[in-house]
Protein backbone atom coordinates (compact mmCIF):
# COMPACT_ATOMS: atom_id res chain seq x y z
CA UNK A 1 0.00 0.00 0.00
CA UNK A 2 1.02 3.63 -0.35
CA UNK A 3 2.91 5.32 2.37
CA UNK A 4 2.61 8.99 3.26
CA UNK A 5 2.56 11.21 0.17
CA UNK A 6 3.92 14.72 -0.05
CA UNK A 7 3.94 17.01 -3.08
CA UNK A 8 6.89 19.26 -3.79
CA UNK A 9 7.25 21.87 -6.52
CA UNK A 10 10.18 22.07 -8.91
CA UNK A 11 10.62 24.30 -11.98
CA UNK A 12 7.68 23.58 -14.26
CA UNK A 13 6.36 20.55 -12.36
CA UNK A 14 4.82 19.19 -9.21
CA UNK A 15 6.26 15.98 -7.79
CA UNK A 16 4.75 13.37 -5.46
CA UNK A 17 6.58 10.33 -4.08
CA UNK A 18 4.86 6.95 -3.83
CA UNK A 19 5.95 3.80 -2.01
CA UNK A 20 4.35 0.44 -2.74
CA UNK A 21 4.69 -2.88 -0.93
CA UNK A 22 4.91 -5.73 -3.45
CA UNK A 23 5.65 -9.45 -3.17
CA UNK A 24 9.27 -10.41 -3.67
CA UNK A 25 7.99 -13.40 -5.64
CA UNK A 26 4.83 -12.57 -7.57
CA UNK A 27 4.50 -16.28 -8.37
CA UNK A 28 4.23 -17.15 -4.69
CA UNK A 29 2.81 -14.12 -2.87
CA UNK A 30 1.64 -16.38 -0.07
CA UNK A 31 5.25 -16.61 1.09
CA UNK A 32 4.69 -13.23 2.65
CA UNK A 33 8.10 -11.76 1.79
CA UNK A 34 7.72 -8.24 0.46
CA UNK A 35 9.90 -5.47 -0.87
CA UNK A 36 9.21 -1.79 -1.46
CA UNK A 37 8.95 -0.27 -4.92
CA UNK A 38 9.33 3.49 -5.21
CA UNK A 39 7.82 5.66 -7.94
CA UNK A 40 7.72 9.42 -8.42
CA UNK A 41 4.62 11.04 -9.91
CA UNK A 42 5.30 14.17 -11.97
CA UNK A 43 2.62 16.55 -13.27
CA UNK A 44 2.52 20.03 -14.72
CA UNK A 45 1.85 22.72 -12.12
CA UNK A 46 -1.73 23.75 -11.49
CA UNK A 47 -4.96 21.75 -11.32
CA UNK A 48 -4.58 18.15 -12.56
CA UNK A 49 -7.48 16.63 -14.47
CA UNK A 50 -8.69 13.32 -13.03
CA UNK A 51 -8.85 11.86 -16.54
CA UNK A 52 -5.27 12.80 -17.45
CA UNK A 53 -3.60 9.61 -18.75
CA UNK A 54 -0.54 8.13 -17.08
CA UNK A 55 2.81 7.64 -18.81
CA UNK A 56 5.04 5.10 -17.08
CA UNK A 57 8.74 5.67 -17.75
CA UNK A 58 10.81 2.50 -17.88
CA UNK A 59 14.48 3.32 -17.37
CA UNK A 60 17.37 1.67 -19.17
CA UNK A 61 19.80 -0.67 -17.50
CA UNK A 62 19.34 -3.30 -16.25
CA UNK A 63 19.84 -1.90 -12.80
CA UNK A 64 19.32 1.78 -13.52
CA UNK A 65 17.17 3.94 -11.27
CA UNK A 66 14.69 6.34 -12.82
CA UNK A 67 15.81 9.91 -13.62
CA UNK A 68 15.75 12.49 -10.87
CA UNK A 69 14.08 15.49 -12.55
CA UNK A 70 15.31 19.03 -11.93
CA UNK A 71 13.22 20.88 -14.50
CA UNK A 72 10.44 20.18 -16.97
CA UNK A 73 12.43 19.94 -20.17
CA UNK A 74 13.34 17.30 -22.78
CA UNK A 75 11.04 14.32 -23.11
CA UNK A 76 9.60 14.95 -19.65
CA UNK A 77 8.53 18.48 -20.51
CA UNK A 78 6.88 17.23 -23.68
CA UNK A 79 5.08 14.42 -21.85
CA UNK A 80 3.72 16.74 -19.15
CA UNK A 81 1.67 18.58 -21.75
CA UNK A 82 -0.61 15.57 -22.11
CA UNK A 83 0.17 13.11 -19.29
CA UNK A 84 0.94 12.62 -15.66
CA UNK A 85 4.28 10.80 -15.61
CA UNK A 86 5.37 8.02 -13.27
CA UNK A 87 9.13 7.63 -12.85
CA UNK A 88 9.59 4.08 -11.59
CA UNK A 89 12.64 2.91 -9.70
CA UNK A 90 12.62 -0.68 -10.94
CA UNK A 91 12.90 -3.18 -8.11
CA UNK A 92 16.37 -3.30 -6.60
CA UNK A 93 17.31 0.21 -7.77
CA UNK A 94 17.23 3.70 -6.31
CA UNK A 95 14.74 3.82 -3.44
CA UNK A 96 13.09 0.49 -4.30
CA UNK A 97 14.58 -1.82 -1.62
CA UNK A 98 17.95 -1.37 -3.33
CA UNK A 99 20.31 -4.26 -3.95
CA UNK A 100 23.62 -3.20 -2.43
CA UNK A 101 26.73 -4.67 -0.87
CA UNK A 102 24.82 -4.72 2.43
CA UNK A 103 22.14 -6.84 0.76
CA UNK A 104 24.79 -9.28 -0.39
CA UNK A 105 26.29 -9.50 3.10
CA UNK A 106 22.88 -10.04 4.69
CA UNK A 107 21.72 -12.76 2.29
CA UNK A 108 24.98 -14.66 1.81
CA UNK A 109 24.32 -17.82 -0.18
CA UNK A 110 20.69 -16.75 -0.54
CA UNK A 111 21.64 -13.81 -2.75
CA UNK A 112 21.44 -15.64 -6.09
CA UNK A 113 17.94 -17.09 -5.43
CA UNK A 114 16.85 -13.64 -4.26
CA UNK A 115 18.14 -11.95 -7.42
CA UNK A 116 16.25 -14.35 -9.68
CA UNK A 117 13.19 -12.26 -8.79
CA UNK A 118 14.59 -9.07 -10.33
CA UNK A 119 14.21 -9.59 -14.08
CA UNK A 120 11.74 -7.98 -16.49
CA UNK A 121 8.88 -10.35 -15.64
CA UNK A 122 8.92 -9.21 -12.01
CA UNK A 123 9.21 -5.54 -13.04
CA UNK A 124 6.08 -5.97 -15.17
CA UNK A 125 4.21 -7.59 -12.28
CA UNK A 126 5.21 -4.65 -10.06
CA UNK A 127 4.01 -2.19 -12.70
CA UNK A 128 0.64 -3.89 -13.00
CA UNK A 129 0.12 -3.87 -9.24
CA UNK A 130 1.04 -0.17 -9.12
CA UNK A 131 -1.19 0.66 -12.10
CA UNK A 132 -4.23 -0.85 -10.42
CA UNK A 133 -3.55 1.01 -7.20
CA UNK A 134 -3.10 4.34 -8.96
CA UNK A 135 -5.65 4.20 -11.76
CA UNK A 136 -7.87 1.19 -11.24
CA UNK A 137 -8.58 -0.61 -14.49
CA UNK A 138 -7.48 2.20 -16.80
CA UNK A 139 -4.55 1.18 -19.02
CA UNK A 140 -1.57 3.48 -19.23
CA UNK A 141 1.08 4.49 -21.71
CA UNK A 142 4.74 3.53 -21.38
CA UNK A 143 8.02 5.03 -22.54
CA UNK A 144 10.82 2.47 -22.48
CA UNK A 145 14.42 3.59 -22.96
CA UNK A 146 16.97 0.89 -23.85
CA UNK A 147 16.40 -1.95 -21.35
CA UNK A 148 13.07 -0.28 -20.65
CA UNK A 149 12.13 -1.36 -24.17
CA UNK A 150 13.00 -4.95 -23.28
CA UNK A 151 10.67 -4.63 -20.30
CA UNK A 152 8.00 -3.21 -22.61
CA UNK A 153 8.08 -6.31 -24.82
CA UNK A 154 7.73 -8.48 -21.71
CA UNK A 155 4.82 -6.29 -20.63
CA UNK A 156 3.12 -6.77 -24.01
CA UNK A 157 3.71 -10.50 -23.66
CA UNK A 158 2.30 -10.84 -20.15
CA UNK A 159 -0.21 -8.07 -19.48
CA UNK A 160 -1.18 -6.16 -22.63
CA UNK A 161 -4.53 -5.32 -21.05
CA UNK A 162 -2.67 -2.84 -18.86
CA UNK A 163 -1.26 -0.92 -21.82
CA UNK A 164 -2.82 1.80 -23.97
CA UNK A 165 0.18 2.87 -26.09
CA UNK A 166 3.88 1.97 -25.88
CA UNK A 167 6.84 4.10 -26.95
CA UNK A 168 10.28 2.50 -27.23
CA UNK A 169 13.60 4.28 -27.74
CA UNK A 170 16.62 2.17 -28.68
CA UNK A 171 15.23 -0.88 -26.93
CA UNK A 172 13.72 -3.49 -29.22
CA UNK A 173 15.41 -6.75 -28.15
CA UNK A 174 16.04 -9.80 -30.27
CA UNK A 175 13.13 -11.93 -29.11
CA UNK A 176 14.97 -15.23 -29.53
CA UNK A 177 18.59 -14.04 -29.57
CA UNK A 178 20.87 -15.78 -27.08
CA UNK A 179 23.58 -13.97 -25.17
CA UNK A 180 26.14 -15.55 -27.50
CA UNK A 181 24.43 -14.13 -30.56
CA UNK A 182 24.06 -10.73 -28.94
CA UNK A 183 27.77 -10.45 -28.18
CA UNK A 184 28.87 -11.88 -31.52
CA UNK A 185 26.98 -8.96 -33.04
CA UNK A 186 28.10 -6.41 -30.45
CA UNK A 187 31.88 -6.72 -30.65
CA UNK A 188 32.13 -5.61 -34.32
CA UNK A 189 30.04 -2.52 -33.49
CA UNK A 190 32.30 -1.74 -30.53
CA UNK A 191 35.35 -2.07 -32.79
CA UNK A 192 33.76 0.34 -35.24
CA UNK A 193 33.05 2.90 -32.50
CA UNK A 194 36.63 2.68 -31.19
CA UNK A 195 38.05 3.10 -34.67
CA UNK A 196 35.84 6.13 -35.24
CA UNK A 197 37.03 7.57 -31.93
CA UNK A 198 40.67 7.08 -32.89
CA UNK A 199 40.05 8.56 -36.35
CA UNK A 200 38.58 11.66 -34.73
CA UNK A 201 41.35 11.94 -32.13
CA UNK A 202 44.38 10.21 -33.74
CA UNK A 203 46.75 11.32 -31.00
CA UNK A 204 44.79 9.22 -28.53
CA UNK A 205 46.05 5.99 -30.13
CA UNK A 206 49.49 6.61 -28.63
CA UNK A 207 48.10 8.12 -25.41
CA UNK A 208 45.88 5.14 -24.64
CA UNK A 209 48.67 2.69 -25.45
CA UNK A 210 51.11 4.59 -23.21
CA UNK A 211 48.66 4.48 -20.31
CA UNK A 212 48.10 0.76 -20.87
CA UNK A 213 51.86 0.05 -20.91
CA UNK A 214 52.27 2.05 -17.71
CA UNK A 215 49.54 0.00 -16.03
CA UNK A 216 51.06 -3.26 -17.21
CA UNK A 217 54.43 -2.31 -15.74
CA UNK A 218 53.28 -0.71 -12.49
CA UNK A 219 50.90 -1.38 -9.62
CA UNK A 220 48.63 1.65 -9.98
CA UNK A 221 45.88 2.01 -7.40
CA UNK A 222 42.59 3.82 -7.69
CA UNK A 223 41.40 5.97 -4.75
CA UNK A 224 39.30 3.06 -3.40
CA UNK A 225 42.32 0.74 -3.34
CA UNK A 226 41.48 -1.28 -6.44
CA UNK A 227 44.32 -1.90 -8.85
CA UNK A 228 43.79 -0.24 -12.22
CA UNK A 229 44.57 -2.88 -14.83
CA UNK A 230 44.62 -2.69 -18.60
CA UNK A 231 41.41 -4.67 -18.88
CA UNK A 232 39.63 -2.35 -16.48
CA UNK A 233 40.92 0.63 -18.45
CA UNK A 234 39.43 -0.85 -21.60
CA UNK A 235 35.93 -0.90 -20.10
CA UNK A 236 35.90 2.89 -20.53
CA UNK A 237 34.78 2.12 -24.08
CA UNK A 238 31.27 1.69 -22.72
CA UNK A 239 30.89 5.46 -23.15
CA UNK A 240 31.51 5.36 -26.91
CA UNK A 241 27.93 4.36 -27.65
CA UNK A 242 26.57 7.75 -26.56
CA UNK A 243 26.36 10.92 -28.58
CA UNK A 244 29.19 12.70 -26.75
CA UNK A 245 31.07 9.58 -25.70
CA UNK A 246 34.11 10.06 -27.94
CA UNK A 247 34.59 13.59 -26.66
CA UNK A 248 34.26 12.51 -23.02
CA UNK A 249 36.82 9.73 -23.45
CA UNK A 250 39.18 12.10 -25.26
CA UNK A 251 39.03 14.76 -22.56
CA UNK A 252 39.58 12.08 -19.93
CA UNK A 253 42.79 10.86 -21.56
CA UNK A 254 43.93 14.40 -22.29
CA UNK A 255 44.44 14.79 -18.55
CA UNK A 256 45.84 11.32 -17.92
CA UNK A 257 49.39 12.29 -16.98
CA UNK A 258 50.98 14.22 -14.15
CA UNK A 259 54.63 14.07 -15.15
CA UNK A 260 55.58 10.38 -15.33
CA UNK A 261 52.66 9.25 -13.16
CA UNK A 262 48.98 9.04 -13.84
CA UNK A 263 47.14 12.10 -12.56
CA UNK A 264 45.05 11.83 -9.42
CA UNK A 265 42.08 13.44 -11.19
CA UNK A 266 42.31 10.88 -13.99
CA UNK A 267 42.37 7.99 -11.53
CA UNK A 268 39.46 9.40 -9.57
CA UNK A 269 37.33 9.73 -12.72
CA UNK A 270 38.26 6.26 -13.97
CA UNK A 271 37.23 4.85 -10.62
CA UNK A 272 33.88 6.63 -10.76
CA UNK A 273 33.20 5.41 -14.30
CA UNK A 274 34.13 1.79 -13.65
CA UNK A 275 33.19 1.05 -10.03
CA UNK A 276 29.43 0.28 -10.41
CA UNK A 277 28.89 0.95 -6.71
CA UNK A 278 25.54 2.63 -7.40
CA UNK A 279 24.20 -0.01 -9.83
CA UNK A 280 25.65 -3.49 -9.24
CA UNK A 281 22.57 -5.07 -10.87
CA UNK A 282 23.79 -3.60 -14.14
CA UNK A 283 26.69 -6.04 -14.05
CA UNK A 284 24.91 -8.96 -12.40
CA UNK A 285 22.09 -9.02 -14.96
CA UNK A 286 23.88 -7.89 -18.09
CA UNK A 287 23.73 -11.38 -19.63
CA UNK A 288 20.79 -12.83 -17.69
CA UNK A 289 18.39 -10.48 -19.49
CA UNK A 290 18.93 -12.61 -22.63
CA UNK A 291 18.36 -16.00 -20.95
CA UNK A 292 15.08 -17.77 -21.70
CA UNK A 293 15.59 -21.44 -20.94
CA UNK A 294 17.98 -21.86 -23.86
CA UNK A 295 21.00 -22.85 -21.78
CA UNK A 296 23.29 -21.03 -19.39
CA UNK A 297 24.77 -17.72 -20.49
CA UNK A 298 28.11 -18.91 -19.04
CA UNK A 299 29.90 -15.56 -19.44
CA UNK A 300 29.07 -15.21 -23.12
CA UNK A 301 30.93 -11.92 -23.58
CA UNK A 302 34.19 -13.44 -22.36
CA UNK A 303 33.81 -16.59 -24.46
CA UNK A 304 33.00 -14.67 -27.64
CA UNK A 305 35.96 -12.31 -27.20
CA UNK A 306 38.43 -15.21 -27.04
CA UNK A 307 37.88 -15.77 -30.76
CA UNK A 308 38.48 -12.13 -31.70
CA UNK A 309 42.25 -11.48 -32.03
CA UNK A 310 41.66 -7.81 -32.74
CA UNK A 311 40.56 -7.46 -29.10
CA UNK A 312 43.77 -8.99 -27.73
CA UNK A 313 45.62 -6.61 -25.37
CA UNK A 314 48.67 -6.61 -27.63
CA UNK A 315 46.74 -5.84 -30.82
CA UNK A 316 47.15 -2.44 -32.43
CA UNK A 317 45.43 -0.20 -31.85
CA UNK A 318 44.34 -1.14 -28.36
CA UNK A 319 40.58 -1.62 -28.53
CA UNK A 320 38.27 -0.71 -25.71
CA UNK A 321 35.42 -3.01 -24.75
CA UNK A 322 31.79 -1.94 -24.43
CA UNK A 323 28.71 -2.95 -22.49
CA UNK A 324 30.14 -6.31 -21.50
CA UNK A 325 30.80 -7.81 -18.10
CA UNK A 326 33.44 -10.44 -17.40
CA UNK A 327 34.04 -12.74 -14.43
CA UNK A 328 37.28 -10.96 -13.53
CA UNK A 329 35.27 -7.79 -12.83
CA UNK A 330 33.56 -9.50 -9.89
CA UNK A 331 36.97 -10.37 -8.43
CA UNK A 332 38.81 -7.10 -9.05
CA UNK A 333 36.23 -4.31 -8.68
CA UNK A 334 35.30 -3.48 -5.11
CA UNK A 335 31.74 -2.45 -6.01
CA UNK A 336 31.06 -5.80 -7.67
CA UNK A 337 33.07 -8.10 -5.41
CA UNK A 338 30.21 -8.79 -2.96
CA UNK A 339 28.20 -10.19 -5.89
CA UNK A 340 30.84 -12.59 -7.19
CA UNK A 341 29.29 -15.87 -6.06
CA UNK A 342 25.79 -14.81 -7.06
CA UNK A 343 26.98 -13.69 -10.50
CA UNK A 344 28.71 -17.04 -11.01
CA UNK A 345 25.55 -18.89 -9.98
CA UNK A 346 23.35 -16.86 -12.30
CA UNK A 347 25.79 -17.39 -15.18
CA UNK A 348 25.44 -21.16 -14.66
CA UNK A 349 21.63 -21.15 -14.43
CA UNK A 350 19.94 -22.84 -17.38
CA UNK A 351 16.32 -22.78 -16.25
CA UNK A 352 15.33 -19.15 -16.77
CA UNK A 353 11.68 -18.76 -17.84
CA UNK A 354 10.86 -17.11 -21.18
CA UNK A 355 10.38 -13.36 -21.19
CA UNK A 356 8.53 -13.00 -24.49
CA UNK A 357 5.39 -14.67 -25.86
CA UNK A 358 6.01 -14.73 -29.60
CA UNK A 359 2.44 -15.63 -30.54
CA UNK A 360 0.96 -12.97 -28.31
CA UNK A 361 3.36 -10.35 -29.66
CA UNK A 362 2.54 -11.28 -33.26
CA UNK A 363 -1.15 -10.77 -32.50
CA UNK A 364 -0.54 -7.58 -30.51
CA UNK A 365 -3.17 -4.86 -30.82
CA UNK A 366 -1.64 -2.24 -28.50
CA UNK A 367 -0.16 0.61 -30.59
CA UNK A 368 3.63 0.54 -30.35
CA UNK A 369 5.98 3.19 -31.77
CA UNK A 370 9.73 2.55 -31.67
CA UNK A 371 12.87 4.39 -32.67
CA UNK A 372 15.77 2.22 -33.86
CA UNK A 373 19.17 3.89 -33.84
CA UNK A 374 20.92 2.69 -36.97
CA UNK A 375 24.42 2.92 -35.46
CA UNK A 376 23.49 1.78 -31.94
CA UNK A 377 26.49 0.24 -30.18
CA UNK A 378 24.43 -1.36 -27.41
CA UNK A 379 21.31 -2.75 -29.14
CA UNK A 380 21.74 -4.42 -32.51
CA UNK A 381 19.68 -2.63 -35.16
CA UNK A 382 19.25 -5.75 -37.27
CA UNK A 383 17.80 -7.68 -34.34
CA UNK A 384 15.56 -4.70 -33.55
CA UNK A 385 14.26 -4.61 -37.11
CA UNK A 386 13.56 -8.33 -36.97
CA UNK A 387 11.55 -7.79 -33.81
CA UNK A 388 9.73 -4.78 -35.23
CA UNK A 389 8.48 -6.92 -38.10
CA UNK A 390 7.39 -9.67 -35.69
CA UNK A 391 5.22 -7.57 -33.39
CA UNK A 392 1.72 -6.65 -34.42
CA UNK A 393 0.63 -3.00 -34.58
CA UNK A 394 4.20 -1.72 -34.26
CA UNK A 395 5.48 1.22 -36.30
CA UNK A 396 9.15 2.09 -36.28
CA UNK A 397 11.50 4.86 -37.25
CA UNK A 398 15.14 4.14 -38.15
CA UNK A 399 17.61 7.01 -37.84
CA UNK A 400 21.32 7.71 -37.38
CA UNK A 401 20.72 11.25 -36.18
CA UNK A 402 21.41 10.14 -32.63
CA UNK A 403 23.30 7.44 -30.81
CA UNK A 404 21.71 5.20 -28.17
CA UNK A 405 21.00 8.15 -25.86
CA UNK A 406 18.80 10.10 -28.25
CA UNK A 407 16.05 10.42 -25.65
CA UNK A 408 18.54 12.20 -23.39
CA UNK A 409 20.02 14.36 -26.14
CA UNK A 410 16.77 15.40 -27.86
CA UNK A 411 14.01 13.78 -25.89
CA UNK A 412 11.30 16.26 -26.86
CA UNK A 413 11.83 15.63 -30.57
CA UNK A 414 12.10 11.86 -30.10
CA UNK A 415 8.95 11.53 -27.99
CA UNK A 416 7.00 13.92 -30.23
CA UNK A 417 7.83 11.83 -33.29
CA UNK A 418 6.94 8.59 -31.51
CA UNK A 419 3.61 10.01 -30.41
CA UNK A 420 2.91 11.07 -34.00
CA UNK A 421 3.85 7.60 -35.20
CA UNK A 422 1.55 5.87 -32.74
CA UNK A 423 -1.27 8.30 -33.50
CA UNK A 424 -1.00 7.78 -37.25
CA UNK A 425 -0.04 11.40 -37.89
CA UNK A 426 3.16 10.47 -39.77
Amino acid sequence: MNGEKRMIHLPGMAVTDHHFSVPLDHGAPESGEEITVFAREVVAPGPVRDDLPWLLYLQGGPGGKSPRPVRADGWLGHALRTHRVLLLDQRGTGRSTPVTAATAARLGEGLAPYLRHFRADAIVADAELIRRRLSGDRPWDTLGQSYGGFVTLTYLSRAPEGLRTCYVTGGLPGLTATADEVYARTYPRVKDKVERYYARFPGDVATVRAVAEHLAANDVRLPDGDRLTVRRLRTLGMALGTGDGAERVHWLFEGAWDGHALADAFLREVMALTSFVDNPLYGVFQEAIYAQGDGATAWAAERVMRDLPEFAPAAEPLLFTGEMFYPWMFREIAGLRPFREAAEALAKADDWPPLYDLARLAANEVPVAAIIYHDDMYVDAELSLRTARSVGNLRYWVTNEWEHDGVRASGDRVLSRLMDLAGGRV
